[in-house]
């Protein structure tokens, strides 16, 4: 049934606007005249969310608002916390799914939430209704509501996938905030140093041929790159653009994917932390669906699909295949050698005792705050190289540069 967002006058007078489902444009004015609204303009809602069009008199006008109206993982985070809320205040689940598509500001993100809204009203599972967007919802979310349906624990669900949400954008957020800056430098390096090469070097050239005494090699090396750019800048700018395509084209075969993914785990500190926040990834979302009570298998599968990493995903893969053979997570996961000591260890410690879920809490709170500190390990090591390359860079140019100039001066001094 689709979704229509709608602009109409109450009894009134005033203008007031909504998302309603209904079957057609006119069984929607009849439900909003039995409320005692007058509809003005309608428009109609894809399955995604996103209005298609919009009808007002009989015609239809493009909406490009599904290409800007994204609806953010915060935003996914905010409502399933308010929603958790509002269930542990005795609210029932219609009637806060209605609640949350009223406050809800984003259209797009209005005309989901109304469609589940409506499907549940007609009987239809929450997690069901939000596996139709499998973009907004992904399927980590929807295992962890059907297994908080199951066990009538939805509220408790709510808040642990609140909470793990939180702390996936929190990590994220610390990441792109560490390499803001090193990017930013990086990027001003390579357009100083292109300013340099193309609208300095060559109007010191003539000055340079005329020069009596052989030019310094770096001095030739520098005057050749500057002749090359500033002649086949459109080659160089083909060439790059066809290496980016070919390395993504690359990266998506499945061996380019495995030999990258296995060099990015042996690149120093980058490796380092792109290892412990796949494994806080890990072990935080396998201890949220195993507490949301969903299977150990099914949990795997989940988790595997989420670090990121093919060489993890294998690994974690083998560990899933050794649970149906029979024996356990850790036994996979330290012969791999992707995994530190510790963490298998207070796994089989935990599968041990029977409280899995509550070591694999403990590795992620350890690997959470493991991750902070590589992160400014990181960034403190990363800010002063990217200075000292463009440093490098900048002072080649420049001392190539200075450097013939410095000989004429002395030759002419010598005469």
């Amino acid at each position: 049934m689709p979704a229509y967002e709608y602009t109409g006058l109450n009894a009134k007078g005033k203008n007031t606007k909504g998302v309603l489902s209904a079957d057609t444009v006119s069984a929607l004015k009849a439900a909003l005249r039995r409320e005692g609204v007058y509809l003005t303009s309608v428009k109609e809602a894809s399955a995604s969310g996103a209005p298609t069009g919009a009808s007002k008199g009989g015609s239809r006008e493009v909406d490009l608002s599904r290409f800007v109206d994204r609806v953010k993982p915060k935003d996914v985070a905010q409502v399933t916390r308010l929603l958790g809320t509002l269930l542990g205040s005795g609210v029932t689940l219609p009637e806060s799914l209605r609640a949350l598509t009223d406050q809800v500001e984003s259209p797009r993100f209005k005309g989901i939430l109304s469609s589940i809204s409506e499907q549940v009203n007609q009987g239809s599972a929450l997690g069901d209704a939000m596996a139709e967007y499998p973009k907004i919802f992904p399927k980590l979310y929807t295992n962890m509501i059907r297994a908080g349906e199951a066990s009538g624990a939805l509220e408790t669900v709510l808040f642990r996938l609140a909470e793990f949400m939180e702390k996936e954008l929190e990590i994220r957020s610390k990441v792109n905030s560490a390499m803001f800056y090193p990017v930013l430098l990086a990027f001003l390096g390579v357009v100083l140093v292109i300013v340099l090469m193309v609208a300095i070097v060559p109007k010191l050239t003539n000055m340079f041929d005329s020069m009596a005494a052989e030019l310094p090699w770096n001095t030739k090396l520098l005057i050749w790159m500057s002749d090359t750019m500033s002649a086949y800048w459109y080659l160089l700018l083909l060439g790059t653009i066809f290496s980016v395509w070919a390395f993504r084209k690359w990266r998506e075969t499945e061996s380019g994917r495995k030999r990258g993914d296995a060099i990015l785990l042996n690149v120093p500190v980058l490796g380092d932390l792109v290892r412990k926040v796949a494994i806080s990834r890990f072990a935080r979302t396998l201890e949220t669906l195993l507490a949301s009570g969903v299977q150990l298998l099914e949990a795997l599968d989940i988790v595997r699909t989420l670090l990121g990493n093919v060489v993890l995903e294998e690994v974690v893969a083998e560990a899933r295949d050794n649970i149906r053979e029979g024996e356990g997570i850790a036994p996979a996961l330290k012969q791999s050698g992707q995994f530190p000591p510790l963490v298998t260890h207070m796994i089989a410690v935990g599968e041990r005792s029977g409280q899995l879920e509550q070591m694999l809490g403990d590795v992620a709170d350890a690997y959470d705050r493991e991750t902070n500190t590589t992160i400014a390990r990181f960034t403190a090591m990363l800010e002063p190289l990217m200075i000292v390359v463009m440093g490098v860079g900048v002072g080649f140019v420049v001392f190539s540069i200075m450097r013939p100039i410095m000989m004429l001066t002395e030759m002419a001094g010598q005469s």
